[in-house]
């Protein structure tokens, strides 16, 4: 039987833990700041989630939107849904909606939160799912304990990390830079004047680490943890989560080994040689055609041209 403690959540606890929620256009650093975060003994954050996009759609309360609810977040991502990545049981799951009363998706999102970071044994939860960037209005009024992590990389840097990806294949570099620039502002324009949201630079992550991670722990209201910084002593085993991903038909879309090597760079410790990489491997071409789209946000962070 599911806990007690997962009865009358519904309505937003304001002695919640602030929830982490890491954000920022996609190859920003983002994996690589989950897997700090998560190092963290007392902090657990799941593989990309993406379903607290469907919070408009399950509005009301009750047996019938517990329901709504519980196939809408385990069949989230289809034809190749995310769930088998979080490794809970969707009977488990099911029980866990069952306990809370009256139902609502607020209550039912926190459920998923606490049984993910129940596995290892922690009492804190976030999320790191790069385009929530897009939906933070949505987020902060389903769940006001949310704190926005906007972790910011220069576009060009971005983008010729954003080439490998299984998704972007053959993108052309003015694609890339509309992408970037459309994930950034969105969030620095949610988060403007705001309590909530904390900008993050990639490239102080990367060469100013302790520093950095303790200004996000004082946001979200953590101690900070040594820990994190050996995040990738064990990436591997959190990174092994990420399972291949198939169609209805068994067709095979992405094979956990890809998913991993998308993901190489993040079982080591912080690389500076990936500050400003697109000096040296982006032709002038491209940077170029990269500025033509995105050089007014380039000046505005403040990124060398």
């Amino acid at each position: 039987m599911i806990r007690s403690w997962l009865r009358n959540r519904g309505a937003a606890d304001p002695r919640a833990h602030p929830m982490p929620i890491v954000v920022g256009s996609p190859r920003s650093g983002t994996t690589l700041l989950r897997l700090m975060l998560d190092s963290h003994p007392e902090l657990a954050i799941p593989p990309e989630t993406g379903f607290l996009a469907l919070a408009p759609k399950l509005r009301g309360s009750g047996d019938s939107l517990r329901e709504r609810f519980f196939h809408a977040v385990t069949a989230f991502g289809e034809p190749a849904p995310a769930w088998p990545d979080f490794e809970i049981p969707a009977e488990t799951f099911r029980e866990a909606l069952q306990e809370i009363s009256p139902f609502t998706a607020p209550a039912g999102f926190r459920a998923f939160y606490r049984l993910y970071a129940e596995r290892f044994g922690k009492a804190r939860w976030g999320d790191k799912t790069p385009l929530y960037c897009l939906q933070m209005d949505t987020i902060r009024r389903v769940l006001p304990e949310a704190r926005f992590v906007h972790l910011v990389r220069d576009g060009r840097d971005a983008a010729l990390s954003l080439r490998k990806m299984w998704f972007s294949p053959g993108w052309e570099i003015e694609k890339q830079a509309a992408y970037w620039r459309r994930c950034v502002l969105a969030a620095r324009r949610a988060g403007a004047g705001r309590p909530d949201y904390l900008e993050v630079r990639y490239e102080e992550l990367v060469l100013d680490t302790r520093t950095t991670l303790q200004r996000i722990c004082a946001f979200v209201d953590l101690p900070y943890h040594e820990a994190m910084e050996s995040h990738h002593l064990r990436a591997r085993e959190r990174l092994g989560e990420h399972k291949g991903r198939s169609a209805p038909d068994g067709t095979p879309l992405l094979s956990r080994e890809d998913r991993l090597a998308q993901q190489a760079s993040t079982m080591q410790a912080p690389d500076p040689g990936q500050v400003a990489a697109w000096k040296e491997r982006m032709s002038a071409e491209d940077r170029a055609r990269f500025r033509s789209v995105a050089g007014d946000l380039l000046r505005e962070l403040g990124y060398e041209e």
